[in-house]
Formats: structure tokens, sequence, C-alpha cells
């Protein structure tokens, strides 16, 4: 399932980027690979603060829709 729809606090492990090639480079770059621990911190007007590793990440939910947990 997308990142989205996941439950605020829970930790996931990223299955999948999905998208465009440049996309997937970018949210490479965040940290988002394939097996990367990630819990949603907060929604706030649909859009997700996410937290990687040691930091947070603010991403739309149109990108979030790319991060496949």
């Amino acid at each position: 399932m997308p990142i989205y729809m996941a439950q605020i606090g829970e930790e996931y492990l990223v299955k999948k980027i999905g998208g465009l090639e440049e996309t997937k480079h970018h949210l490479k770059n965040l940290g988002f690979v394939a097996g990367a621990q990630v819990s949603v911190v907060a929604v706030m007007n649909g859009n997700l603060i996410i937290q990687i590793k040691d930091a947070r990440v603010a991403v739309s939910k149109e990108l979030a829709g790319k991060i496949i947990i």
C-alpha cells in the first residue's frame, strides 16, 4: 500500500519505489530505498511528514503515493 495510507506512529518497511526514473532518484536521495524503515509522523492537508533514519522528510501526497510499504 502507498505510505499515505499508513497509520501515524506505526513503523513500516519500504517495499518499492514507483514512478518515473527522476522521481525514483529523488526519493532514493532522500533515503527511501527498499528495506528502509519509515513511519508517518504527521499528516497536514494531505502532505506527510515521514521519519526515515534520523531525519524527518516532508512529502506531498502525490509523491507519497510512489512510496510502497
